[in-house]
């Protein structure tokens, strides 16, 4: 049996070394994704009509799309003209939180940029900052680009992994 002395104290080390552990998946905006294909609003999935799309359009349950961040995509090959992604868009901005032309990755990609450029990084000027490297949830990489961006110019030390094993980035 080991005796422990009272000057004995269990320390944190990682605690102690001033480093800021920074996980990315806080920056994802919480909410549901939904898509929207096109091609469920055509003709026979082929041709776009004026008078069916509106039709489509209007019958759309807006409430389905409440709060939820949407893309809208075609999965044919068939040319939507540009007024259609308008009288889309028109109908569902007021109920819903985003939406984006192009499939879940790019949706992903947006918010996470938006994420990025709107948050307020200031309690990590000077400081050295560990971006956690593994998780859970999806990060898509342009959002390790646009945090290397906004970080290098501003802290002490920018490492990429864990406490007890990263890779170094940056020294200023």
């Amino acid at each position: 049996m080991i005796k422990m002395s009272e000057e004995f104290e269990i320390r944190n080390k990682v605690a102690e070394s001033g480093l800021v552990n920074f996980d990315l998946t806080t920056l994802l905006p919480k909410g549901e994704r939904k898509g929207i294909d096109l091609k469920d609003f055509l003709f026979q999935e082929m041709i776009l009509k004026e008078k069916d799309f509106r039709e489509k359009v209007e019958a759309i349950n807006v409430e389905e799309y409440k709060d939820a961040y949407i893309y809208i995509y075609n999965s044919v090959d068939t040319i939507i003209p540009l007024w259609a992604y308008f009288v889309l868009t028109a109908k569902l901005t007021d109920v819903s939180k985003k939406i984006v032309f192009g499939n879940r990755e790019d949706l992903e990609v947006i918010l996470m940029h938006n994420a990025i450029q709107t948050y307020d990084f200031g309690d990590m000027r000077g400081k050295r900052v560990l971006v956690k490297g593994c998780s859970d949830k999806e990060i898509p990489e342009n959002a390790y680009i646009e945090l290397v961006e906004q970080l290098k110019p501003i802290v002490k030390s920018l490492m990429f992994g864990e406490a007890c094993s990263n890779v170094p980035i940056i020294k200023n």
